[in-house]
């Protein structure tokens, strides 16, 4: 439902940093908390770091003070601004959307998820 366009992945040295730029329309970036997920090979997917539409960012703790996500309304995007890179950060990443739904007529609600197709980040020892 939610279109997810992610940029600014590569290849970077060991204590670098990169930027991620996800672009969505104006209803995704106003009605959804916005995020990032990563992959790595032969793991699952976690949670990186989140935005919502109205509060403060969360991070995952393997994170937490080195990437930092920000909104950017007048691009209708979100940004990872991820610092201090390590090799264990090496993933694919996926942006996120997410906003809580209305799924019958006893206002039960069911979380809905979309994902941009993942753009891989690799950081070199």
């Amino acid at each position: 439902q939610v279109q997810l366009v992610e940029s600014g992945g590569g290849v970077v040295q060991s204590g670098g940093s990169l930027r991620l730029s996800c672009a969505t329309s104006r209803s995704g970036f106003s009605m959804n908390t916005l995020g990032w997920y990563r992959q790595a090979p032969g793991k699952q997917r976690e949670f990186v770091a989140k935005i919502p539409v109205w509060g403060r960012p969360t991070y995952a703790d393997s994170v937490s003070g080195r990437f930092t996500i920000s909104r950017d309304k007048a691009k209708n995007s979100v940004h990872l601004q991820m610092n201090s890179l390590k090799p264990e950060d090496t993933a694919v990443y996926y942006c996120n959307a997410n906003r809580p739904v209305v799924t019958n007529s006893r206002g039960d609600l069911e979380v809905i998820h979309s994902w941009g197709q993942g753009i891989q980040v690799t950081v070199s020892s």
